[in-house]
């Protein structure tokens, strides 16, 4: 016998809703196949009760599911229990229609009204998305580029227009229902309509497989494609270049191409989002007395001023000098870490005027340290 739905979920017919959701999840949570691996007895009861709870919880199909009773296997000739209704489809079992909802299997038991549906015999499916690692240099990632690269992919088969057919894609009436879609099924004693298997409720077939493809409606090609690749990426960014993945099936929109962007290091530039870093080396002289100095940027050559007295490690900020957004025009900014380069000690003349330098330097600096 088939299932009784309200005694799948043990709760009384006049059960409402709330009650419902309330006895589906506690069971959900029991019999869930995550806190029970590998227990088949448990998967088969938690797809259980989701069926159950599937139909009590929709008003019209437990309306329907109330109405028909649950399903049980009808005796030959017709006898058996009556459900509430007294309709006699008691004993029908509707396992074999799945999960289709009761309106779909009124429409099967009476041929749809008589009209045959008009379907693709294959449908239409987009084609796979392709994924591709591009290597790309420093500068190359803030300007961008404009580059080809050799790509392997599923192209429509030009023979069969991609639908996998012999004929091109020239469908013919299905011999197995002369064209209507439709078949039949027996159930005991009861003829019931329902799609074609043969070919799918189309009424159509697609033939031989094509030659040329094996019936897969696509074929390998590789080609150079050229690729434009925006200013401003940087390692993790992806690039989507539309309609470049593989070929769809039966004439179905191409999938697209992503291209994972991995950005060399620079030898003296550091990145950090938009904002460009840098480390920039001065003299003695131009930290003791200040100066104005060249810093390279992205860019070119531009100019800082250096005060009296600048310490290492200090920063200063050049505006609009970083790197790019993508489809954006705002730009970040160059950090400039100074970095105080002694003289060169080898020097004798040098050595003297350090000395005197140490004569004039005033206070020990590290005096509040405690240590000479």
């Amino acid at each position: 016998m088939a299932k009784d739905y309200y005694e799948v979920l043990g709760v009384p017919r006049s059960s409402s809703q709330p009650e419902i959701k309330k006895a589906y999840r506690r069971l959900a949570r029991k019999y869930h196949p995550d806190l029970n691996p590998g227990d088949k007895t448990s998967e088969a009861k938690f797809k259980e009760i989701q069926e159950a709870y599937s139909v009590l919880i929709d008003p019209k199909k437990k309306a329907q599911y109330d109405q028909f009773g649950f399903a049980g296997d009808m005796p030959p000739g017709g006898g058996g229990p009556r459900g509430p209704s007294g309709s006699g489809f008691e004993g029908f079992d509707f396992s074999d229609y799945g999960t289709s909802s009761f309106k779909d299997f009124f429409e099967n038991l009476f041929g749809g009204g008589g009209a045959a549906r008009s379907r693709e015999a294959v449908p239409n499916e987009r084609g796979e998305d392709l994924h591709y690692t591009m290597n790309i240099g420093f500068k190359d990632a803030i300007n961008g580029v404009q580059t080809r690269i050799r790509l392997n992919r599923l192209a429509s088969c030009p023979s069969c227009r991609g639908r996998g057919s012999a004929s091109g894609g020239v469908r013919k009436s299905c011999p197995s229902c002369g064209g209507s879609g439709r078949g039949f099924v027996q159930r005991g004693f009861m003829k019931f309509s329902t799609d074609c298997p043969a070919c799918g409720g189309t009424g159509k077939t697609a033939g031989a497989a094509c030659p040329d493809c094996g019936g897969r409606g696509h074929v390998q090609k590789s080609e150079l494609i050229s690729v434009r690749i925006p200013g401003g990426v940087d390692t993790g960014s992806r690039v989507r270049i539309p309609g470049r993945g593989n070929a769809g099936r039966n004439e179905g929109m191409p999938g697209d191409l992503y291209i994972q962007i991995e950005v060399a290091p620079h030898s003296f530039f550091r990145r950090e989002g938009a904002n460009i870093y840098i480390k920039l080396p001065i003299t003695v002289p131009e930290a003791t007395l200040g100066a104005k100095i060249d810093v390279p940027t992205l860019y070119g050559p531009t100019a800082i001023r250096i005060p009296p007295g600048t310490r290492s490690g200090q920063k200063f900020r050049i505006k609009d000098k970083g790197a790019p957004t993508p489809g954006k025009r705002a730009r970040g900014d160059e950090f400039v870490e100074v970095s105080i380069v002694p003289p060169p000690f080898g020097d004798q003349r040098v050595r003297e005027l350090m000395k005197e330098l140490e004569r004039l330097s005033g206070p020990n600096p590290r005096e509040d340290l405690g240590v000479r």
